[in-house]
């Protein structure tokens, strides 16, 4: 019932949020290929521990930004139609 009702909410997007959102989830997207690109790195050919670090955080935070994004985009949308 309430998947229902958010994929609903999702198909009736303004044009503008769901324009930002998806440049947004694009953005996390190259951002977590980058940091998959690193880690496979760090465990084929360089094993330093700073390579490693940084892109476990490059992922961490692309999965943030992504989680962010979406939730911004229904809050954003609500707030529009004054739904909430």
């Amino acid at each position: 019932m309430i998947i229902k009702k958010l994929i609903e909410c999702y198909k009736n997007f303004e044009k503008t949020t769901y324009k930002i959102l998806k440049h947004g989830l694009k953005f996390c997207f190259i951002l977590c290929m980058f940091s998959i690109f690193m880690l496979l790195i760090y465990d084929s050919f360089l094993a330093t521990p700073i390579l490693y670090h940084v892109g476990l955080a490059l992922f961490r935070l692309s999965i943030i930004f992504g989680i962010e994004f979406l939730v911004c985009a229904f809050v954003v949308d609500s707030i529009k139609k004054q739904t909430i």
